[in-house]
């Protein structure tokens, strides 16, 4: 019974299921000029993932520095690709409405050491 309970939290740590399903996600992203604040987005977002891909949406809540702020609808769909053990590939597309609106894009590699 010893060996069962000493080997659980390794068994626990080498664990990798796979989540799937909807999930919510609040993010704040902060601006800087230099040293001057320039202000922040509140994403609320919910969302549904994959094994290896997500989209996400919901209202951003603007809060520019000295302006009063606003609610727009934000959201990102993103996903990534194992090329081998060690080597991912990632990739994100954005959107925020508002007078203009306006688009993102991440993409990037991963190396698991």
């Amino acid at each position: 019974m010893k060996k069962i309970i000493a080997l659980l939290p390794a068994a626990l740590l080498a664990a990798n299921p796979v989540l799937a399903g909807p999930y919510a996600n609040v993010e704040v992203n902060s601006g800087y000029a230099g040293s001057d604040y320039t202000g922040s987005v509140t994403d609320v977002h919910v969302g549904y993932e994959g094994a290896n891909w997500y989209v996400q949406g919901g209202p951003a809540l603007l809060a520019p520095d000295n302006v009063d702020g606003d609610i727009e609808l934000s959201g990102k769909a993103g996903g990534s690709y194992g090329i081998n053990d060690a080597l991912s590939v990632y990739g994100e597309l954005s959107f925020l409405t508002g007078d203009t609106n306006s688009y993102g894009t991440k993409a990037g590699l991963k190396y698991n050491f």
